[in-house]
């Protein structure tokens, strides 16, 4: 049985498997919805944010966001995107974000990792180490691409096999 959560941390090398892992997926489901037509991409699906698109806008808000808080950015909201952005250039707004973050997370090492940064929220102000807010990140964007699958399949589409351990098969996806 684990203990506490303050018993418990990550590696770098554990974080780093897991944003690769996120990057891996996230860039399967850009694949996937660039497949569909302009209208299935922008159909209000009735979900948490709107349908596709608005699911895809959130993601990558997020990570974005939560890159900006980590690097104590002045105005994290800054540059967020917004429904008006087009598959392209969330697209490109995504990669450029990612290299970002793979550039934040070269810069690390497993003693930053447990250094408490302390954030604010639209839920509060919370304090947590770097490494539980990275794996919230992967956790999150994991969660709403989990919704994306479903309406992809409500518009007979079949999605990406994007679970973690299919990742770790891949031997590909370690390069």
């Amino acid at each position: 049985m684990l203990g506490p959560v303050e018993e418990r941390t990550m590696t770098l090398q554990e974080i780093k498997a897991l944003m690769a892992f996120n990057t891996w997926a996230n860039r399967r489901f850009f694949e996937a919805v660039g497949q569909l037509s302009h209208e299935q991409y922008t159909r209000d699906m009735h979900s948490s944010h709107g349908g596709i698109h608005g699911t895809l806008v959130h993601i990558v808000g997020t990570e974005g966001l939560w890159l900006a808080r980590w690097q104590k950015h002045p105005d994290p909201s800054a540059g967020l995107p917004s429904q008006g952005h087009s598959l392209a250039d969330l697209r490109a707004l995504w990669e450029q974000t990612r290299a970002d973050m793979g550039q934040f997370l070269d810069g690390l090492n497993d003693q930053k990792l447990q250094e408490i940064l302390t954030a604010t929220t639209r839920a509060g102000t919370f304090s947590n180490p770097y490494w539980q807010m990275i794996q919230h990140v992967v956790d999150h964007s994991s969660y709403h691409r989990g919704q994306i699958v479903t309406m992809l399949r409500q518009l007979g589409v079949t999605p990406p096999s994007t679970g973690l351990i299919r990742f770790y098969r891949e031997p590909a996806t370690q390069a």
